[in-house]
C-alpha cells in the first residue's frame, strides 16, 4: 500500500513541474511545491529522468529526516507512519 502512495505522490509531483529551455539550447525544470527540486539536461528528455531521481531522493530523504513535506492533491505523506515505510525502502 505505501509502494503505491510514494508513486502517487511522485506521479503527482511530476505532473506540477515546469520545464525551461536555455539559451544555451539545454533543459531546467523544476517542482515549485517541491523546494529544491531541480534538473537540467541536454535534452528535455534527460533533464524529466533526473527530475524524478531528484525527488525520489529528496522524498525519502525528507522521510528518513522527518521533514515536513508538501501534501499534493489527496496525497500526504506526513501522515504515513515511520516503521511502515521503513520496513517498504
Amino acid at each position: 500500500m505505501l509502494k503505491f502512495i510514494i508513486t502517487g505522490y511522485i506521479e503527482n509531483a511530476l505532473s506540477q513541474a515546469e520545464y525551461d529551455k536555455l539559451d544555451d539550447g539545454t533543459f531546467s525544470d523544476r517542482i515549485p511545491q517541491c523546494k529544491g527540486v531541480v534538473a537540467f539536461g541536454k535534452t528535455l528528455r534527460e533533464c524529466e529522468e533526473e527530475l524524478r531521481s531528484t525527488l525520489e531522493d529528496w522524498v525519502f530523504v525528507g522521510l528518513k529526516l522527518g521533514h515536513e513535506l508538501p501534501v499534493l492533491g489527496e496525497y500526504d505523506l506526513n501522515k504515513v507512519p515511520r516503521d511502515e515505510w521503513m520496513a517498504a525502502v
